[in-house]
């Protein structure tokens, strides 16, 4: 997906989250913004949002001086996330189809954007929660999910943010776990889930977890160890969570499912949907021809 004008005051607005949440140094404040600003004036508008994403976020720690500026806050959304844990599980388990209850609480957690909304309530989180399992979401989707998944013999599971982990875990122990290798981000960016995040959900005592050697908000494929592409290029199915891998993957000739909550209006009129809408969609780039997508 390129960039939009409207992704430019997201940029600035998201930079300057990231800085107050690092410091309070508001000379600090200043100079992100300033970059931010120069970075926008030379963007190539037909690279995806994460790419720049990736340039603001390198530039902000370096200005602040800090590996993870989130940091606190994705410990506070692990602990929030595990705690609804076992309630989810038990509503997962006793439903009628529990691969869909779980495919909906895990759109439910990706409502755990910290780039996309800089606060988010507890309240908020349990709301979230609560529409998605009752929701709209296409059973003709969800069918061709499961045949995909059924049918694939390596799964890639690319998760997104920290706290939000915790509900893709609910997912994938819905699904063939022999079969699912997850993936999380090489280096902190913004909040997403890193290998500590991973830990503490508790994946690496079920599958292969492994990162992707990037600290881009999404999946830039020539920014990824040579290691996680053979992984990507090597899965038959590729499950990709949120808002950035969206971004970043959704041209890609590769098997992909993308899973996300839609919070903003830019990706709302790319996939063609409302603000607010659940999606369990198959990319439309796959042609069928693996090799095409080899990076």
């Amino acid at each position: 997906m390129r960039i939009y004008l409207d992704c430019i005051p997201c940029f600035i607005r998201q930079a300057l989250d990231a800085a107050r949440h690092a410091t309070d140094d508001e000379h600090v404040h200043e100079q992100v913004v300033r970059g931010v600003l120069d970075l926008s004036n030379n963007l190539d508008m037909h690279q995806s949002p994460p790419v720049i994403g990736q340039q603001i976020h390198q530039l902000i720690r370096k200005l602040v001086r800090v590996e993870d500026p989130y940091h606190g806050l994705k410990q506070r959304f692990n602990d929030i996330a595990l705690k609804l844990y076992s309630k989810m599980r038990h509503i997962i388990i006793e439903s009628e189809d529990p691969l869909e209850t779980a495919v909906r609480v895990a759109i439910a957690g990706n409502i755990i954007d910290l780039g996309a909304k800089s606060q988010l309530p507890k309240t908020e989180l349990e709301e979230t929660i609560d529409q998605c399992l009752s929701g709209e979401l296409s059973a003709k989707q969800l069918k061709d999910f499961q045949n995909a998944v059924n049918e694939a013999k390596n799964i890639l599971y690319l998760s997104d943010n920290a706290g939000e982990i915790v509900f893709d875990r609910l997912l994938i122990e819905q699904l063939p776990i022999d079969k699912i290798t997850v993936a999380v981000k090489g280096y902190p960016v913004i909040n997403d889930a890193t290998m500590e995040d991973a830990i503490h959900a508790g994946l690496p005592q079920m599958v292969d977890v492994i990162d992707n050697g990037s600290d881009a908000p999404g999946t830039i494929l020539p920014s990824c160890s040579r290691a996680f592409r053979d992984y990507f290029n090597k899965a038959d199915l590729i499950i990709a969570k949120g808002q950035g891998n969206y971004e970043t993957l959704n041209d890609v000739n590769q098997n992909i499912f993308f899973i996300l909550k839609v919070k903003c209006p830019v990706i709302a009129k790319d996939i063609g949907c409302n603000v607010g809408e659940m999606i369990l969609q198959k990319t439309k780039a796959f042609k069928g021809e693996k090799e095409n997508a080899r990076i």
